[in-house]
């Protein structure tokens, strides 16, 4: 007559569960490194801002943090800053600007200021009347998929008014410029505003 040993059974119960513990462990120490990755690669890019374009809301040697998923399921909003990088251009390195026209927009510079079809923009942040036109001289009417952007340092820098940079199409936006990291921490999108703005964002 055989007698079960209940001591094995249970000491093999146990070094089952043990077993499915750590394999649970690793499984999840492996999913977390995997997604830890996919949103280090895939999702977000660290870059420096290169020249003075965007001063006083980025400065030159700026490093920021871009989102690259924001523009997924969406398009750009006006006054996005955005991370792009033209195809066909002979620059390899990305440009940062701020989205002022949207596809469909007619865009035009006037005694300094913006239009889109035909009223003045009113913008959340200080800048500076143009000195120069450009090719916004005349109306500008954008394409499907066509962005119109101009650097905050209005008269330093090369952006739509000029054809070395021209209209930004979607294909060519990187993602949106989303945090500041280095001299200091701050949300891009806080940057620069007009005093009136800051109050407005507080409330």
């Amino acid at each position: 007559m055989e007698y079960l040993d209940f001591d094995k059974a249970e000491q093999n119960r146990r070094r089952k569960r043990i077993l499915f513990g750590i394999l649970g462990w690793i499984i999840q120490i492996v999913i977390m490194v995997g997604l830890a990755f996919g949103v280090i690669e895939f999702a977000v890019e660290k870059t420096t801002m290169t020249g003075d374009s965007m001063e006083a809301t980025l400065f030159n040697e700026d490093k920021i943090i871009i989102s690259r998923f924001s523009y997924l399921f969406r398009n750009p909003k006006r006054f996005d800053v955005i991370v792009f990088k033209q195809s066909g251009k002979e620059h390899s390195y990305y440009n940062i600007k701020r989205v002022i026209g949207l596809p469909g927009e007619t865009i035009q510079i006037i005694d300094g200021s913006v239009y889109i079809n035909e009223t003045i923009l009113e913008e959340p942040i200080s800048v500076e009347l143009m000195n120069v036109s450009g090719l916004a001289q005349e109306p500008i009417t954008l394409e499907e998929n066509e962005y119109f952007v101009l650097g905050d340092h209005r008269n330093f820098s090369e952006d739509s008014r000029f054809a070395n940079v021209g209209t930004i199409v979607k294909d060519d936006i990187v993602g949106k410029a989303w945090l500041r990291i280095s001299p200091n921490f701050a949300f891009i999108s806080k940057l620069n505003l007009k005093p009136e703005e800051k109050d407005i964002d507080q409330e």
